[in-house]
């Protein structure tokens, strides 16, 4: 149980909360003067996570996204997590050029439970538009301080964005820390209303042999062009 509970911690501590379903982040913000929500389900062999990620950008170009999780275990053992994230960028993502950012994310708790969870982290998100935006690639280089164990990790990831019709976006990813064995996911994302409404889904692993790191993902998106 403790090795299972510190491989769900692995997972959501290196997740820079990005655009669903990719975990890697890209150098762009939720719509100026708006708000989105992300909520999705994350299903284990012995546990469900439940993620609820509003964000807003007040400024022009200061996303500001507040949100949590609940995860339910076979054993019984629910956990609480809560988020705080800011990301503001450095050069807007056009097509066929690139953009960059900062990110910075924290785990508020020092010690929420069994989980562990804790972590504070920044980033760096790097991203190219190639083919009038066929293909865009995200890149992250980021640092983590384990406020339980007092390490400082490099953290990175690596991702693809294939626009394969006008509404269906295939995406393909690794990510993780310079201290345990990289995740790899895969899936798509729908837009059943363009740039209104999206679903997807996801399945990946940690590249470490071990099954009970499996999970499948569904998840929505709700992204209006304007709010206030």
């Amino acid at each position: 149980m403790r090795s299972l509970l510190f491989t769900l911690v692995l997972l959501i501590a290196t997740n820079a909360f990005a655009a669903r379903p990719f975990v890697t982040d890209d150098a762009r913000l939720t719509t100026a003067g708006s708000c989105q929500l992300e909520t999705w389900v994350r299903h284990h062999d012995s546990s469900n996570e439940f993620w609820a990620l509003p964000a807003c950008n007040f400024t022009g170009n200061l996303e500001l996204t507040v949100g949590g999780a609940r995860t339910k275990t076979i054993s019984g053992i629910d956990t609480d997590d809560y988020v705080l994230q800011a990301k503001t960028l450095f050069r807007e993502l056009t097509t066929n050029d690139y953009g960059f950012a900062l990110g910075t994310i924290s785990h508020p708790s020092t010690f929420a439970g069994p989980n562990l969870m804790g972590n504070t982290y920044a980033y760096i998100p790097f991203s190219f538009s190639t083919l009038n935006d066929r293909f865009i690639y995200h890149t992250n280089v980021g640092w983590l301080r384990d406020k339980l164990t007092l390490e400082n990790r490099m953290t990175y990831g690596i991702g693809a964005e294939i626009r394969s019709t006008d509404r269906l976006l295939l995406i393909a990813e690794t990510y993780g820390d310079n201290k345990a064995s990289p995740y790899l996911q895969a899936g798509g994302r729908y837009s059943v209303i363009p740039n209104l409404f999206q679903i997807d889904t996801t399945v990946g692993q940690q590249f470490n042999g071990v099954s009970s790191t499996r999970w499948i993902s569904f998840g929505l998106r709700f992204t209006p062009n304007s709010i206030f």
